[in-house]
């Protein structure tokens, strides 16, 4: 089969094209994105990080910054166009923001802070490194329920409780009552 110059640049503009239109589609479905620089990372240490990642639900991306640029263009979407400069990698976060969060803020204490941390959206916001790992901080999201149904239950339980007393007080008050007419 021959190929003609023309070909084969539309074979590559086809690839680059399902290539934005793959990414514009992460992006969209994503619940938290963080755009890092990794910089300083050995492929061995980039492994690492990724498998930690995908250990967390969480998928990491290596974009050119041109195509990662021209998919956020067809999307409503923050823009985080100004931070696509120099190597950059993309964590889609599908779930919980604080997983990759997490994630991302160990390994780099871990490693010189490296990866070191861009920019990011989280729930259709946009977040600066600072606000990244603050999210890092809070506890795992099954701790934070946890914690919510203990305060939830508290109050509900003290007036169980004075309900309770309240109800021993009129026993009470119905047996003295009882003695008396009784006697």
């Amino acid at each position: 089969m021959i190929t003609t110059k023309t070909g084969a640049k539309s074979g590559i503009r086809e690839k680059k094209e399902a290539a934005v239109a793959a990414l514009a589609g992460k992006f969209e479905s994503a619940n938290a994105v963080y755009l890092t620089d990794f910089t300083g990372l050995t492929v061995k240490r980039v492994t690492e990080l990724r498998s930690r990642l995908r250990k967390a639900g969480v998928e990491y991306l290596v974009v050119k910054n041109t195509l990662a640029e021209r998919a956020l263009q067809g999307i409503d979407y923050p823009d985080i166009s100004e931070h696509f400069v120099g190597p950059t990698a993309v964590v889609f976060g599908p779930d919980d923001p604080v997983a990759a969060a997490k994630v991302l803020a160990d390994f780099a204490r871990e490693n010189d802070d490296r990866p070191a941390l861009k920019a990011g959206v989280v729930e259709r916001r946009a977040v600066g490194p600072e606000e990244i790992n603050r999210l890092a901080t809070l506890p795992p999201r099954e701790v934070l329920l946890a914690q919510l149904a203990g305060a939830l239950e508290a109050p509900m339980a003290q007036l169980a409780f004075v309900l309770q007393a309240k109800l021993q007080e009129v026993v009470g008050l119905m047996d003295a009552l009882r003695e008396q007419r009784g006697a």
